[in-house]
This record gives structure tokens, C-alpha cells and sequence, in this order.
């Protein structure tokens, strides 16, 4: 077990005001990993300082130069591959082979791309008779949290820092441990003092005082709706810009025009889209809309595929799915799954309890729920764990209106034998990404969601400009 008993604050490990601490847990055996300080209101003030402190000068530097602190860390993370990935597979529970290619290799590609788009962007324009310029922000406070703890990190941290901003950052307390590897590695890098400080602690606590901080300039945040409300509350009191990466409910829309085989990988592939990283994704499609007439073909698929997922240890190869993340979110999402049984969805695999093969750890079965409803609360809340809801439709249009009613709009898939009839319902879906027939996940592109899934977009130009003001002048 690990003990941090120091915060990252203007370039030195800190002992906090506070002598509380949190207790940060194994997923896979229930441990005790490590205990990190909680920290209060007066840490962060005296990292938002260091922050303000730092801005002018780290603004002042070229692109060029901040792009190369940039890089550097992206290089620095690369060399803790192994170590940062294990620690994140067992605060998360994904696969330790998945972790590596998503939860530090994602980060990585995050700093890069930062990096690059910093020294090739175009920072002003002439329009007309005025010089518009884009200049940073300010101060950033960065809230994340702990689903891809690394991943949401750097789409907020290497931006923010690229883009001329300085920043405050308090991870999750539940899945912080790469969030001191990645202090360690900035550390290393050399970065100006004051331009990335790090604190632990609750939401409630820190959280609260950083939306407040009258030496913070913006919130980035990314967790619940309902958290994130609170923070837009906080934060208007001082008229912070506040951008947030929310919940989704995510349909998947397989079209009745697919082949036999086509429709049989939708559907299989659909299972893994629901149920990547233990469902613990909030981008998940985890609502599949197949047509009236195919829901005993698609039945069929889904049991077969499910029956075959492997749920284990996260560091054997054969795992597909590792536990979840705590045991209050393990019961919470079995409550969700016996609400599905009691409001009359039609079980298909998984159920309430803990899987086969497993005595320790925060595991769920895999759960597949047919005939669901647009009523149930399983087709319409978010449950961050491996439940797919399969729901029956009659036509095209009334795909869409079960598609688009819900609160959320983070994601979305279509599959179709027409790919341009599939990208003419992904326009009719409101939500910020769509799959078109399997698409890849482009962590280039822009991020977020529209309605109740949030404000902002990460990655790329559109997540770079997130953290820039735009100035005009009059010539």
C-alpha cells in the first residue's frame, strides 16, 4: 500500500492543511491500495494562487515553447506505460491490455496532439477593419473523474496548458493514483512552477471551493449531471465560463436493411460498445433499437454473445470484463438491474448477484435486458455498469423519436446496408458523436454532448478553443 501524504502545488510536493485522508481501493480483491491527503478549502487557494501566480509568464512564452513542455510529458507518461495502467486496472477494473491502449495510451496521443496544435494554430485573423485574436482564458480548474481517470486528465490538463492557460486539477479520489504519476512526470519535465498544480480531496469540499475561487477563471468538468450542476451554481456566482462532459444514454440503432451476417455483427459488436470497460463508459450505447420483426433473431445473437463474455481478474488475458470501480457503484448498478426485472424487461443474460468464479472484487454479471420500454428506468438513467437494454421499434422515424427521447445526448450508432441513410439518421439524432456502421473512436476529434450530457467539446482545435478568449480589436 501506497501512502501520499503531500499535494503538488507551484512546483513542490506540499504537506496540506489537513491531516484527513482518504482511503483509495483495490477493485479486484477489495484492498486498501493507497491513502491520498483530503485536502480543504485553504489548499485550494493556495493552488489557485500559484496558478494566477504562474498565468503571465506561461502565456507570455511562445506556442513552440509551451508545445515542447507538452511533448514532453506525452514522453514521459509513455515510459510509465506499464506501472500506470496496472495502478488504473486496479482502480477501474478494465483488462490490463485494454488499459494500456486506452487509459495511458489515449493520454499520450491527448499531449501530442495538444502539443501540435498549439505551434500550428491560428491565434488571429483580420476581419474587415478589426484584428481578432484568440488569447488563454486564464486559470482552469479541472475536475475528473474516475471511469478513464488519465484519459479525462489530459483532455482537459494538456489543452488548457497548451493553449496558454495554467491549471488546478483535482482527480477523482477514487481513481488518483495516476494523477501523482503524472505530477511525478511533470515534475521531471521541469514545467514552470505554478502552471499545473494538483489536489486531492471530495467533491463537496474541493470541488465546491474551486468552483468558487474567485483566482479561478474556468471549470472543466466531467462526472454526473447532477454534479455538474452544482458546479455551473458555484460557479456563476463569480461568472466563470464552465464547460462539462455529463451522462449519456446512448442508442444504438441497428437498421432492418442489414443481411443476416451484417446484423449479426451489429448486434454482437453492440454488446462490446455497452459493455467496454465494465459499461463504466459515458459514451456506452447502451440502449440497442432493432426492428419489431428481427427481436428474435437479435435475441438470439445477444445470448450467445453475452453467455460468452469471460469475468475475471483484469490482468489474465482471457478477461473480457473486470469488476467495477467500487461497491457503491457494484450496488448500485445491481439495484438498476433488479429494477429492470420488476418493472417486466425480459432477461436475457446476467441478473442480480456476483458472477461465477469470482469470491472477491466489486463484480457484476453482464446483464442483458429484451423488450424494454421507453418507460422503464432502465431505458431512460444512466447506470455506468454492463446493462444493455434492448428495445423493440416499429419503423425508421419511430427509431429516432426512442433514440432522442431521453434527457441525454453524448452518443449514439447507426448501422444500415446504406451508409448514407445511416448518416441521415445520425443528423436526426441530438447527441454529439454517432458510430455510422461500426465507426472507430477518433480521439481527434471533437467530445461532448448536447442537452443534459453537457457544454464544450474536448479534444482537438475544438477542445484546444475551449480555453481561449476572443479578442477584438478595432484598427
Amino acid at each position: 500500500m501506497t501512502n501520499y501524504k503531500q499535494v503538488y502545488i507551484n512546483g513542490q510536493w506540499v504537506t496540506p492543511s489537513s491531516s484527513e485522508t482518504i482511503e483509495v481501493w483495490d477493485s479486484t480483491d477489495e484492498s486498501v491500495m493507497a491513502t491520498i491527503p483530503s485536502c480543504g478549502a485553504a489548499d485550494v487557494e493556495l493552488a489557485a494562487k500559484a496558478a494566477r501566480a504562474a498565468f503571465d509568464s506561461w502565456a507570455a512564452l511562445t506556442p513552440k515553447v509551451r508545445a515542447e513542455y507538452i511533448s514532453k510529458i506525452g514522453d514521459g507518461l509513455a515510459a510509465k506505460m506499464d506501472e500506470i495502467s496496472s495502478a488504473i486496472s486496479r482502480e477501474t477494473g478494465m483488462s490490463k491490455f485494454l488499459s494500456q491502449m486506452i487509459q495511458v495510451g489515449l493520454p499520450i496521443n491527448s499531449f501530442k496532439q495538444a502539443a501540435a496544435i498549439a505551434e500550428n494554430f491560428t491565434y488571429s485573423k483580420e476581419v474587415g477593419s478589426s484584428l481578432v485574436v484568440r488569447e488563454p482564458i486564464g486559470v482552469v480548474g479541472c475536475i475528473t473523474p474516475w471511469n478513464y481517470p488519465l484519459h479525462q486528465i489530459a483532455a482537459k490538463v494538456a489543452f488548457a496548458m497548451a493553449a496558454g492557460c495554467t491549471v488546478v486539477l483535482k482527480p477523482s479520489e477514487v481513481a488518483p493514483i495516476d494523477a501523482f504519476m503524472l505530477a511525478e512526470v511533470i515534475h521531471e519535465v521541469g514545467l514552470p512552477a505554478g502552471v499545473f498544480n494538483m489536489i486531492t480531496g471530495t467533491g463537496p469540499v474541493v470541488g465546491e471551493a474551486m468552483s468558487a475561487s474567485a483566482n479561478i477563471d474556468m471549470m472543466s468538468f466531467t462526472g454526473s449531471t447532477r454534479a455538474g450542476r452544482r458546479v455551473t451554481q458555484v460557479s456563476a456566482e463569480s461568472v466563470k465560463k464552465v464547460a462539462l462532459e455529463l451522462g449519456g444514454k446512448s442508442a444504438n440503432i441497428i437498421c432492418a436493411d442489414l443481411d443476416t451476417e451484417t446484423f449479426a455483427k451489429a448486434v454482437s459488436s453492440g454488446v462490446g460498445k455497452a459493455f467496454l470497460n465494465s459499461g463504466q463508459t459515458c459514451s456506452a450505447l447502451t440502449r440497442m433499437l432493432v426492428p419489431k420483426a428481427r427481436l428474435e433473431e437479435a435475441e438470439a445473437i445477444l445470448t450467445a454473445t453475452g453467455n460468452a463474455l469471460v469475468v475475471g481478474d483484469p490482468f489474465e488475458k482471457t478477461t473480457h470484463l473486470g469488476p467495477l470501480a467500487s461497491a457503491a457503484q457494484r450496488d448500485r448498478v445491481n439495484g438498476f438491474i433488479q429494477k429492470g426485472i420488476d418493472e417486466g424487461a425480459k432477461l436475457l443474460v446476467g441478473g442480480v448477484g456476483v458472477p461465477e468464479g469470482v469470491s472477491k472484487g466489486y463484480y457484476v454479471k453482464p446483464t442483458i435486458f429484451s423488450n424494454v420500454t421507453t418507460s422503464m428506468t432502465i431505458a431512460q438513467e444512466e447506470i455506468f455498469g454492463p446493462v444493455l437494454s434492448v428495445i423493440p421499434y416499429n419503423d425508421e422515424e419511430d427509431a429516432v423519436r426512442i433514440a432522442n427521447d431521453t434527457v441525454y445526448g453524448l452518443a449514439g450508432g447507426v448501422w444500415s446496408a446504406d451508409k448514407d441513410k445511416a448518416i441521415a439518421i445520425a443528423r436526426r439524432m441530438r447527441t454529439g458523436q454517432v458510430e455510422v456502421n461500426g465507426g472507430a473512436f477518433n480521439p481527434n476529434a471533437p467530445f461532448g454532448g448536447y442537452k443534459q450530457s453537457g457544454v464544450g467539446r474536448e479534444y482537438g482545435d475544438y477542445g484546444f478553443e475551449e480555453f481561449l478568449e476572443i479578442k477584438a480589436m478595432q484598427l
